[in-house]
């Protein structure tokens, strides 16, 4: 048994490798069990995956559903949204990356929403959105593009944009300004950078500084890692998902910032559970499996029938990193 295995109170491997789902299978065996196995090829045959590769539009996006009420939604970018999130699901659960002509369609259409600036606008209108910009960087650096000078530039444009406490927040937000559709269509607003980070925010945009292998070590990130861990389990300062209880409300492929996805980034980044709020956060994982493997949590964006399974694959492999 390796040492991490023996931090979990229960082998998590039997639900895991009893699983009806093919990709779960193979991602224990090739990120847990560190087996030799056959490349995702395979996967990509599966028909919930064929489905999904047919329902992309020539110019490489996915449809947002029920988008056919435009006049209700004309303010933001809702395909660009439906995009990222179908994107999450091919590169985090079936391993695609750009070597595949979707793939590569799809980053050339996100890319397409890149302003000169940095950033990919529309989700929220004209107005900037960090945590959405760095969520669609992160899966694109992952799809096999962070050496690609937009990436390069997203960055740069991510720290133009920081708190001064080095942290971020949606600009809007900072000037306590609501989300509505008269702001969506207004002028981009600057932030206001004396105000203090969200944490919502500042833990996606980690995400993509997380996936990089230059980022994630750097000055900026560290700093940013250390401000995420130490609002564990508190309000975050603006009104978006403010409560407490949204920590610890999980989705996968990871879409907020919630435990789990911080936990993900902070183990990418070299930190360790000498950090005491790590530590904290990893005796409420401890505390919360159940005597299957499986870990008792609250499902968000629970329509996959194996959320829990990559929820728990996802744990496993923070602990993997945590004490390797």
């Amino acid at each position: 048994m390796k040492n991490w295995q023996q931090k979990l109170k229960f082998s998590p491997f039997p639900s895991l490798m009893a699983s009806k789902n093919q990709a779960i299978r193979y991602f224990s065996r090739r990120d847990l069990l560190e087996e030799e196995v056959e490349g995702t090829e395979n996967l990509l045959q599966l028909p919930q995956v064929r489905k999904t590769l047919s329902r992309q539009l020539a110019n490489g996006a996915w449809k947002y559903p029920g988008s056919g009420k435009a006049h209700l939604r004309d303010a933001e970018d809702y395909n660009q949204l439906e995009t990222f999130r179908i994107l999450s699901e091919l590169v985090e659960e079936y391993a695609m990356d750009k070597r595949h002509p979707t793939i590569e369609k799809a980053a050339n259409y996100l890319f397409s929403r890149q302003t000169d600036e940095g950033d990919f606008r529309g989700i929220y209108g004209t107005q900037y959105t960090p945590n959405y910009s760095a969520a669609i960087m992160e899966l694109l650096i992952k799809a096999g593009y962070a050496a690609d000078p937009r990436i390069e530039n997203g960055f740069q444009w991510l720290l133009s944009i920081r708190q001064n406490d080095g942290g971020w927040a949606i600009p809007l937000r900072t000037a306590r300004i609501k989300l509505n559709t008269g702001i969506l269509k207004a002028a981009t607003l600057e932030p206001n950078k004396a105000r203090p980070f969200s944490h919502l925010v500042t833990g996606v945009v980690l995400r993509a500084f997380a996936a990089h292998e230059k980022y994630r070590h750097s000055e900026v990130a560290r700093t940013a890692g250390e401000l995420l861990a130490s609002r564990f389990f508190e309000k975050d300062a603006y009104p978006d998902r403010q409560s407490v209880d949204f920590w610890l409300k999980f989705s996968y492929p990871f879409w907020f910032t919630d435990l789990l996805s911080s936990l993900d980034s902070l183990s990418l980044m070299g930190f360790t559970v000498d950090n005491p709020q790590i530590a904290k956060a990893h005796d409420w994982f401890t505390t919360r499996q159940q005597e299957d493997g499986t870990w008792k949590l609250t499902l968000l964006r629970n329509k996959d029938k194996d959320l829990s399974l990559w929820l728990g694959l996802a744990i496993c492999r923070v602990f993997k990193r945590f004490y390797s």
